[in-house]
This record gives structure tokens, C-alpha cells and sequence, in this order.
């Protein structure tokens, strides 16, 4: 079997048993040379000798198999308690071996906090990685063996290491905490505590990835703390402050004071930050991100107060403009490196559209408080004892359109330093105050004319101050259209438009309600027999118009014109009105002669007067007295009708009341002739065309003393 005496020997348990072996030897061997001699006797049988030979190695090398595989088994048995005392040595020696280390951990831990309170930091944690490195060998070697009730008794005796933990942490974070202030003024010592940081992290890593068992405190995860611990202090020393000051000037100093620290600080980072950390940390980008994160939020603290408009202006000028400028993130000491264009909007749109919102209420209430101050004033002034300025020109105006459309103009082109939104916004909202503005003022002009009304004298230059508003809201009309610096969204609303024009009316109205005042004894007079005869009545009322067309040319022309229109509308109604009060009919032909040639006087001289004031005849609605004289010239009464057809043709508002009336003052037609008249108009009603202005549905005619009615529906 090829063993030595001396593997025999440690083979075997007992050397006894060998003599029985050798014994046993020698009878195999004298029963091998019976069976040989058996079998070789013969010389043919020696020709098989190499089969026996090669049969009986294959049978002799299996037997040693068998011998050497049962020698194998009774060995390992044997060596079993040999190998259990061998570990047991090998544990007990190493053991021994950190007997020294183990007894002196709190002598180590005493020397640790030496060091850390001598700022020798690295040193510090050098011996707190042993010590941890040690307490950690003999849990993970208990751990290994299933003696888990064990680990107390070592985390007991390690108990120190935490405290050494905690004060080394709060070193190292007090250090980070001051990170900005330290890279300029001892860049060492923050540096040291990223190396003690990056230390750990490794053998976290370390641990994570190869330990069957996490020591107690694993894994520290430092460099993340680092990170919370950097994002805290950028978000306290620049956020957490006192509070900020609602009001305007107040919070201008703290956003100024914000963008110079944010920028100074980003500075030192870019600069100074960046070269003491590891490239992965992306301190830059996470120090950015911080800013950007805690400004936002900031932001939204501030707005939770109730800021003036100055301080919603703020805060969207400097969100949406000066933090993207050269001034702040875009400073030229920050580019390229700094980019804030990925993190998303400092506000979102939603705050922004809010803000704007809360922005436009404010400016809303102070432009109210403004325009009401102003109409104020303007009240007063309608009062005052001297006239109304007036312009280079000559027209009269106050200063009204100026304040409120400056007042208006300020307000959008602030707005517009903002973004077009905000314009918008607030653009819209001045349509609205002016469109409101101008029924208040309206409301102030019927107020006037009710004290004008009970005394004349008051207010002294009446007439020149509805001029002066005319002129003014003219001036507000032409204003608007421009309020807006983009053309393309200066949609004027038609309820402003509309609120223009019912200002326009309502000053019209009660100037020529004065012009009425003044006209109404002269037009008493009309018809009579003193009037007929040829009196000054027309030339007194061309002097009171003239009058009036001198105050109306102190307004603008398209105002001017519009007034001239009306008066001479008016003058021809009134005119009218009075010859069909039914006062007069003439007697004779006589008298009709004479009514037609005073009816063409009075006419052609209140013609000539508008048209010299520059109204054109076709313009005028005089040319209805010359119509009616017409119908009183008619020599022939049964050809009456085919006249009042021509008539009503021409002004298809007069009603059958108004040509009674006026065959009525003829004082010759039949009641058969009259009937024929009122069935031929019956027979062809009028429409009134499109731009017609209508004279005759503005005189009310006195109901006609008949005995029975001509028509359904027109008895009173």
C-alpha cells in the first residue's frame, strides 16, 4: 500500500493488532503459491500467464481501493478532536493577541476625546475606525457562532463609542454647518471633516456589499447627512429670519438683501466650495437647487401675508425678472457653472396668475380712492365764480381726462414692466373703473343741473362747465384707444363706448334744456295775431340761439356740430309745437296769405342763421315749416290730400293727430275733406327709414275735441 512504518504507526490506534496482520500476510501468500502451482503445472497453461497477470493487477488494484478508502475513514475519525483543538488554539490565540487592544479601549477612548477637543480630527477618527473595527471583529465572530447573548456584554463594554460617535458627528456638522464662512477663512478644516465623511462612506459601502452582519450604527450615512445638514443651514440662515415686512419698502430692503447674500454665497461655493469636495458631490448644483428650493418656498410664506400693491409688485418683478438677470443667478461671476433654468419657475403660473389677480384688486381700490378724490374736486370747481380753463384753442377743459387717464396710463405701464399678462389684467380693470367712473360722473352732472334747476344763478357759469365736460369726455374718448401700448389687444368694450355716449347725451340734454329754458316765452308767443301782423319774435329767438352757438363753439367740432344739430332740431320742434297748440285759425284767405308769408320769414331766417352757424340746409329740420306752409298755401282744399300724402312721405312720423292739427289752423277744410285725408293716410302707412330723425313724434298735440272717433285706437 506504499505507507511508511511511521504512517502505519500514527495510522493505527493500537500496535497490537500488527502481529495478526503479518500473520494474515502469510497465509495469503502461501494459498497464492497453492493456486499458482495449481494452475502453471502444465506448459500449455503458461501461454495464459499475461491474462492471468493483467486480471489479477485489475483485481489487486481494486482490493487496494477498498483498504486505502476504510484506512481514510478510521483516520478522519481519529483526527476529528485534533482538528476541534486545533481551532480552539487557533481562537484562543488570536485572542490573546488583542487582549492588549481590548483592555485598553478606554484608555483609547479617553485619548479619542483628547483629540477631538484639540481639533486633531483625523487623528481622532483614526482611532475611533479601530476601536470600531475591533468591537465590530468580535459581534461579527460571535454572530458567526450563534452567541448572540454574548453581544450585549461587548456592546456594554463598547458602550463609550457612541459618545465618541456623537461628539466627532457634531464636530463634523457644526463644521459643514459653517462650510460657507470656513472655505474662505480655513478651507483645512472643512476639508478634513469631507475626508473623515467620505471615510465612512466607504466602509458603509464596504458593509452593504460584502458583511454577512451590519455593526450596531451601520450605516452611518454621512454624506448624506452632509447634504441635510448643508440644506438646513442655507434654508435657516437666509429664511428662518425675523419676519418680513408686509410693506413696500420693507420688503424691497430684504429681496435686495437676498440677492446680494444668495449671489455672494453661490460665489464662494462656485469658487472656493467646489475645490474641497469630490467632483460627485455636485455641490454647485446642489447648493443651487437649495437656493432655488428655499427661495420658492420663501416666496409663498411672503405672499401668505397681506401685502400692499408695492409689495405684489415686488415679489412678481423680482420672481419672474431680477432673479434670472445679470443682477442674481445670471451675475457673470456665477455663469456658466450656475443654472437655474432646469429647476422649474421660482412661482409657479398658478401663484403667478394669483398674485397678478391680488396685484390688480389693489391697484383697483387705489384707483377707485383716486377718481372718486377727483370727481371730488371736479363737483366743486363746477361751482366755482370764474369760468372753466381752457385750452391753447379756446376750448374749455379741466384737468379731469388728464389725471384719470395719466392715473390709468401709470398703472398698465407699470404692469407691462411685469409681463403681458399683468398688462392685461390691469388694463381690463381700468376700462372698467373709467367705464364706472363715468356714471358716477354723469350722476354728478344730473345733480348740478337738479340745483341749476331751482336756482339759475347757481352755478354761475353752467353752460361753460357741461361745455367743459363735453370737451372732456371727448378728450376721455379719444384717450382710451391709445391706454393700450399693443395695439392688437386694445379692445375697447362697448359698454365703455356706450358709457362715453350716455355722458355725451346727458350733457347735451341739459345744455339744451337751457336753450329750451330761454326759448320757451318766445315760443308762448307763437301763433298770434300780434306775431302775424310782423313782430321781432324769430329775430328774438335767432338772438338767443346765436347766443348759445357762441358758448357751443368753445367745444370741439364733432361735439359742436352734434349740438348745432339738436339746437336747430329743437328751434324747428319748438317752432312747430307752438303753431299746433291750436291757438289760432285763420278767418280768411287773408289771414292765410299772411300766415304763409310769416311762416316763410321765420323759415328762411332761422334757416339762414344755422346755416351760417355751419349747418348745412340738408342738415335741418326747418325744411318741415316750409313742407307745412306748403299745406297752408293750397289754394284748393279738395287737393289737400294728394298734398298731405307728399307730406307724410317726406316725415312718415307725423300722426293723424298732427295733420289735424294742422288743417285745423287752415280754418277752411270740411269735415268731408278731412275725412278723405285721414282715410287716404290710413290707406298708406309709413315706415320710418333707416337715420331718420324724427320731429314730429316729439310733439305731443292736444287731443282733438271730436264727437266720434275716425279710427280705432287713436281717441284719447
Amino acid at each position: 500500500m506504499g505507507m511508511s512504518a511511521e504512517d502505519e504507526r500514527a495510522a493505527s490506534p493500537r500496535d497490537e493488532e500488527w502481529p495478526e496482520a503479518e500473520k494474515a500476510e502469510k497465509l495469503a501468500r502461501g494459498a497464492a503459491l497453492k493456486w499458482a502451482s495449481g494452475v502453471f503445472y502444465r506448459p500449455e497453461k503458461l501461454e495464459g500467464l499475461g491474462h492471468y497477470r493483467s486480471r489479477e493487477t485489475q483485481r489487486n488494484s481494486s482490493i487496494q481501493s477498498r483498504l486505502k478508502s476504510t484506512v481514510q475513514s478510521y483516520l478522519e475519525g481519529g483526527l476529528q478532536q485534533m482538528r476541534a483543538l486545533v481551532e480552539e488554539h487557533v481562537q484562543l490565540a488570536s485572542v490573546v493577541q488583542v487582549l492588549p487592544q481590548i483592555f485598553s479601549v478606554h484608555e483609547v477612548f479617553s485619548h479619542t476625546l483628547q483629540l477631538l477637543h484639540g481639533q486633531r480630527l483625523l487623528e481622532a477618527h483614526a482611532e475611533l475606525m479601530m476601536v470600531e473595527h475591533l468591537r465590530d471583529d468580535i459581534l461579527s465572530q460571535l454572530h458567526l457562532r450563534g452567541l448572540s447573548g454574548a453581544q450585549a456584554t461587548v456592546l456594554s463594554y463598547f458602550s463609550g463609542l457612541q459618545q465618541l460617535n456623537e461628539t466627532l458627528a457634531k464636530r463634523l456638522w457644526d463644521i459643514v454647518g459653517g462650510s460657507l464662512r470656513l472655505v474662505r477663512e480655513d478651507p483645512v478644516l472643512f476639508v478634513t471633516a469631507v475626508r473623515i465623511i467620505e471615510r465612512e462612506e466607504k466602509i458603509d459601502d464596504t458593509l452593504l456589499l460584502e458583511a454577512t452582519f451590519l455593526p450596531p450604527g451601520r450605516p452611518k450615512g454621512w454624506r448624506q447627512k452632509f447634504y441635510h445638514v448643508l440644506q438646513d443651514t442655507i434654508r435657516g440662515a437666509r429664511f428662518h429670519g425675523a419676519p418680513v415686512d408686509a410693506e413696500g419698502p420693507g420688503l424691497a430692503r430684504h429681496l435686495a438683501a437676498l440677492q446680494r447674500d444668495i449671489v455672494c454665497e453661490l460665489t464662494v461655493v462656485k469658487d472656493l466650495m467646489v475645490q474641497c469636495v469630490p467632483a460627485h458631490y455636485n455641490i454647485l448644483s446642489v447648493c443651487t437647487a437649495t437656493y432655488h428650493q428655499a427661495l420658492a418656498s420663501h416666496l409663498q410664506e411672503i405672499l401668505r401675508e397681506d401685502l400692499d400693491k408695492q409689495g405684489l409688485f415686488l415679489l412678481l418683478e423680482w420672481a419672474l425678472h431680477v432673479y434670472h438677470s445679470p443682477e442674481m443667478m445670471g451675475h457673470p461671476d456665477l455663469l456658466p457653472e450656475v443654472d437655474v433654468s432646469a429647476l422649474g419657475p421660482l412661482m409657479s403660473p398658478e401663484l403667478v396668475d394669483q398674485t397678478e389677480r391680488r396685484y390688480v384688486v389693489k391697484v383697483k381700490a387705489s384707483v377707485l380712492e383716486w377718481m372718486q378724490r377727483t370727481l371730488e374736486v371736479e363737483f366743486k370747481e363746477w361751482f366755482r365764480e370764474e369760468e372753466p380753463e381752457t385750452d391753447h384753442q379756446g376750448f374749455f377743459q379741466s384737468a379731469l381726462p388728464v389725471i384719470v387717464m395719466q392715473m390709468l396710463n401709470e398703472n398698465i405701464q407699470v404692469a407691462s414692466l411685469i409681463n403681458d399678462s399683468l398688462q392685461q389684467k390691469v388694463y381690463n380693470m381700468a376700462l372698467e373703473e373709467l367705464e364706472a367712473f363715468l356714471g358716477r360722473l354723469r350722476e354728478a352732472l344730473v345733480q348740478c343741473g337738479k340745483e341749476h334747476q331751482q336756482d339759475r344763478a347757481v352755478p354761475k357759469y353752467y353752460v361753460s362747465y357741461l361745455l367743459a365736460m363735453l370737451n372732456n369726455n371727448l378728450a376721455l374718448s379719444n384717450s382710451v384707444s391709445s391706454l393700450h401700448p399693443d395695439a392688437a389687444h386694445r379692445e375697447v368694450p362697448a359698454s365703455l363706448r356706450a358709457a362715453l355716449d350716455r355722458m355725451q347725451k346727458k350733457a347735451c340734454q341739459l345744455l339744451l334744456e337751457e336753450l329750451l329754458l330761454d326759448l320757451q316765452p318766445l315760443c308762448l308767443q307763437l301763433p298770434s295775431r300780434k306775431w302775424l301782423s310782423g313782430s321781432q319774435l324769430v329775430g328774438s329767438m335767432c338772438e338767443v340761439i346765436d347766443k348759445y352757438a357762441k358758448d357751443f363753439s368753445r367745444v370741439r367740432k364733432p361735439v359742436f356740430t352734434l349740438l348745432l344739430m339738436e339746437s336747430e332740431l329743437l328751434v324747428a320742434s319748438q317752432y312747430l309745437r307752438a303753431l299746433m297748440q291750436r291757438k289760432m285759425v285763420c278767418k280768411s284767405e287773408e289771414e292765410r296769405g299772411q300766415l304763409c308769408e310769416r311762416l316763410l320769414q321765420d323759415a328762411t331766417q332761422l334757416r339762414e342763421l344755422f346755416c351760417g352757424l355751419g349747418l348745412d340746409q340738408g342738415q335741418q329740420s326747418l325744411e318741415a315749416v316750409f313742407a307745412l306752409r306748403e299745406l297752408i298755401c293750397l289754394k284748393d282744399p279738395a287737393l289737400l290730400s294728394l298734398e298731405v300724402l307728399g307730406f307724410i312721405t317726406k316725415y312718415p312720423d307725423a300722426s293723424d293727430e298732427h295733420i289735424s292739427t294742422l288743417l285745423d289752423l287752415r280754418g277752411d277744410v270740411s269735415k268731408e275733406v278731412r275725412h278723405v285725408v285721414l282715410e287716404m293716410m290710413a290707406q298708406h302707412p309709413q315706415v320710418l327709414p333707416e337715420g331718420y330723425r324724427p320731429i314730429f313724434s316729439t310733439i305731443l298735440v292736444p287731443v282733438p275735441e271730436l264727437p266720434f272717433c275716425l279710427r280705432k285706437g287713436k281717441c284719447a
